[in-house]
């Protein structure tokens, strides 16, 4: 009853988004509309082709042969041979020309939905999800590129066998067409009826897909901590109830279209029953001829197999719509939008300014992540931020990247409101590393570098502040050194320092720093706060820390604790103000 509810509900949400195979067909398909019809025109003349055999079998059988002329037979013979080669080769080439353009469509659909995902705020990223995004950019794209190529192969093929197909048998025996004709709308109502049920099924399919791809990753990236934990079995369960799922619900989307082939073999063997058994009755009477009756059988054969491609063909068109859908959801996002009534600030010099802000993950009603937030830097100046796990303080350092935007207040920087930025010139000013932040497989360089326009002189320079200089020299080919997804092959305070060199890389004017040093000992840590103080006095720095050593220099130190500001202060002011501040100190000496 429960899936019953859930596929209802994705049959609104699949009308409500209708427009997603439109949108691919207008807008993708359009640069390529002319080679399109062209490779129609070929397939057009390949298919005539075709249908032209029986009909040259049957004039042979009861027109030449009687008369036994035997230049005439090679002649029509030669002439069957012609309409053969010509129909391979039309065919070939219209298909190879489908095949291409399928393949350029998809490329250009695949590379606006990764910009697209590359451009989504991280609220629209958390609304997907990461596994859904990337089944949208795998499975979907996958399903849109088959039915571009079987639509242009089949889709034009098809109708004109069949239409032709009883044109010529119009002309061999109309009574007989009657008797082949009369069983194909019921086909077609079968094949509509049950691809149109079918497409709410492939979008229930898809979302438990985005389940299933999401426990694979999580289960494949901690598969040591389930080793560890000796959980193996657990997570074999948790696959099995989800794989079972994904199954149940393609098992009820084919046994859907599976009604379709079987009930197109049905109807159109019935119709063959029936001309076999109409057709010996008028041999015998004399209304018609052995070859006729042949070529009929022949075309019976070819619509019936047109009729089949047909039914196979809707299987796909209806994986392929909700792909479609799927898919422009994700393009048709729009823009993040810009606030019309910005202030500048300038009231003072402050470089960085928190005005009353307020955040929920949720929603703006929900409880806050981040409760009336307020504080003013000067370039150059040092915050530290410091609070228990789930206090806000990686949720402060995403509000100022813009990566989410706030609920209440105002953030400035130069006395411009963020939200009157473009994310790029914004996010240019930052250099920052992210709490388990990602170590790509490349070289040690490129890890920095980043497809920045950034010297051999950068790199090394940002190496060295981070205090990384060491053990990258000491690698097998220093800098050009490879390293693994993840950074498998790095200590966990190799690859931290490797980020810091990233971040500062650029000399950004502005430097987050989350939670980057937690895998330092006290002597790298010390050694990297001294290099910053030297090389980037002019960089404003949020520094964001579990370890009171790592933020005890800084100009001014914010104290969270459940999304509300509680201290802000230097250290000294801190231990004789702030109680939770003096905790976390003599917890840590």
């Amino acid at each position: 009853m429960e899936d019953a509810v859930r596929i209802d509900s994705y049959a609104c949400q699949s009308t409500q988004r209708g427009t997603g195979m439109k949108k691919v067909l207008s807008n993708y398909l359009r640069p390529y509309y002319g080679r399109m019809l062209m490779g129609f025109v070929i397939k057009f003349i390949g298919t005539i082709m075709d249908l032209c055999l029986p009909w040259i079998l049957a004039y042979m059988i009861d027109t030449v042969i009687p008369q036994g002329r035997r230049n005439a037979i090679f002649l029509w013979g030669f002439a069957m041979l012609v309409c053969s080669v010509l129909a391979l080769t039309f065919n070939v080439i219209a298909n190879r020309m489908a095949s291409k353009v399928a393949r350029d469509t998809t490329e250009t659909i695949r590379h606006d939905l990764f910009e697209k995902i590359m451009w989504l705020s991280n609220a629209k990223t958390d609304e997907f999800t990461k596994p859904s995004l990337i089944s949208r950019l795998t499975t979907d794209t996958y399903n849109v590129h088959q039915m571009l190529g079987r639509v242009q192969r089949l889709g034009v093929r098809a109708p004109i066998l069949i239409i032709g197909g009883i044109l010529v048998t119009l002309t061999l025996d109309p009574v007989l067409t009657l008797v082949l004709v009369s069983v194909m709308p019921v086909t077609a109502f079968v094949t509509y009826y049950f691809s149109r049920k079918s497409i709410p099924m492939y979008n229930a399919l898809q979302r438990a897909v985005d389940q299933f791809v999401r426990l694979l990753r999580e289960d494949i990236a901690g598969i040591r901590v389930i080793k560890a934990l000796s959980k193996t079995g657990y997570e074999e369960q948790k696959y099995d109830t989800l794989n079972k799922k994904v199954v149940t619900l393609e098992r009820k989307a084919d046994v859907t279209m599976a009604v379709v082939n079987p009930a197109t073999n049905l109807f159109l063997n019935l119709g063959l029953v029936f001309v076999v058994i109409v057709g010996a009755y008028r041999v015998n009477q004399g209304s018609s001829e052995v070859g006729k009756i042949l070529a009929f059988l022949t075309y019976f054969t070819i619509i019936l197999n047109a009729m089949i491609n047909i039914s196979k063909m809707f299987v796909i068109i209806s994986r392929a719509v909700a792909s479609a859908n799927r898919i422009m959801e994700v393009i048709d996002v729009s823009e993040e939008s810009l606030s019309q009534c910005c202030k500048k600030f300038v009231e003072d010099d402050a470089y960085i300014r928190f005005e009353h802000v307020t955040f929920s993950y949720q929603s703006a009603e929900a409880e806050p992540n981040l409760t009336d937030i307020s504080f003013s830097l000067k370039k150059g100046e040092t915050l530290g931020i410091i609070g228990a796990t789930g206090s806000g303080k990686s949720t402060l350092a995403a509000l100022l990247m813009r990566f989410y935007d706030i609920d209440q207040g105002n953030i400035y920087i130069e006395g411009e409101d963020i939200r009157t930025m473009p994310t790029g010139r914004l996010r240019e000013r930052f250099g920052v590393v992210f709490q388990n932040d990602t170590i790509f497989e490349d070289s040690i360089a490129e890890n920095v570098r980043m497809g920045r326009t950034l010297s051999e002189e950068d790199i090394k320079k940002a190496i060295a502040c981070a205090k990384a200089k060491e053990f990258v020299e000491e690698a097998g080919r220093g800098y050009d050194n490879h390293i693994n997804i993840r950074g498998a092959n790095l200590s966990g305070g190799q690859k931290q320092r490797i980020l810091i060199a990233r971040a500062l890389a650029a000399q950004p004017d502005i430097l987050i720093l989350d939670d980057s040093s937690s895998a330092l000992d006290y002597k790298t840590d010390a050694a990297l706060r001294h290099e910053l103080a030297a090389h980037f006095a002019d960089t404003t720095k949020l520094i964001i820390a579990q370890r009171v050593s790592s933020i005890l220099h800084a100009d001014q130190i914010m104290v969270l604790e459940d999304g509300k500001m509680i201290g802000y202060g230097t250290h000294e002011e801190l231990l004789e103000r702030c109680a939770v501040y003096r905790e976390i100190r003599d917890s840590q000496i």
